[in-house]
C-alpha cells in the first residue's frame, strides 16, 4: 500500500487549516488526498471523540457530523482495526510507549506500510530507531 497515514493530530491541524502545518506539509496531504493515498487508523475516529468530549477541541457540529464531512469531502480512508493490526500493537519491536492509540496508529503504519504523518515526539523516537516510516510536518 502507498500513501500517508494520518496521525489524528494531523488531521484535525488539516481540516481546520491550522498553521502549525506549514504550506509543503499542506500541499502533501492535499496531494496524497487527490491521489486517494490519505489513510486514517480508525482508533483515530475515537480519540477525536474524546478530544471533543474533553473539550480539548471545540467542533462547529456534532462531532460524528465532522468527522463524516471531513472523511466525504477528502475521500480518506478509514482502516479498520484488524486482527494483524491488533496483534502488532501489542508487540511493537524495541521500546513504545504505552499509549494505546499511539501503539494502533504506528502498528497500523508498520503493518500497511505507510508513512505515518506526527508531530508526536515519542512516536518520530520510535521511528528514528527504524522501526517505522514517520514524517514530521515541522521538519517537512
Amino acid at each position: 500500500m502507498s500513501g500517508i497515514l494520518l496521525d489524528t493530530h494531523i488531521l484535525i491541524w488539516y481540516a481546520n487549516g491550522d498553521k502549525k502545518l506549514n504550506k509543503a506539509m499542506q500541499h502533501r496531504i492535499s496531494s496524497a488526498i487527490n491521489q486517494n493515498g490519505a489513510y486514517l487508523a480508525s482508533i483515530s475516529l475515537w480519540e477525536i471523540c474524546m478530544l471533543e468530549k474533553k473539550q480539548r477541541i471545540i467542533l462547529e457540529i456534532p462531532c460524528p457530523e465532522w468527522i463524516n464531512q471531513f472523511l466525504e469531502m477528502t475521500h480518506t480512508k478509514i482502516l479498520e482495526l484488524t486482527p494483524s493490526i491488533a496483534k502488532e500493537s501489542c508487540a511493537l519491536p524495541g521500546t513504545f510507549h504505552g499509549d494505546p492509540a499511539d501503539c494502533i496508529i504506528t502498528a497500523t503504519a508498520r503493518i500497511t506500510g505507510l508513512t505515518l504523518l506526527t508531530q508526536d515526539e515519542k512516536i518520530l523516537a520510535y521511528a528514528s530507531q527504524g522501526y517505522v516510516s514517520c514524517s514530521n510536518p515541522s521538519h517537512y
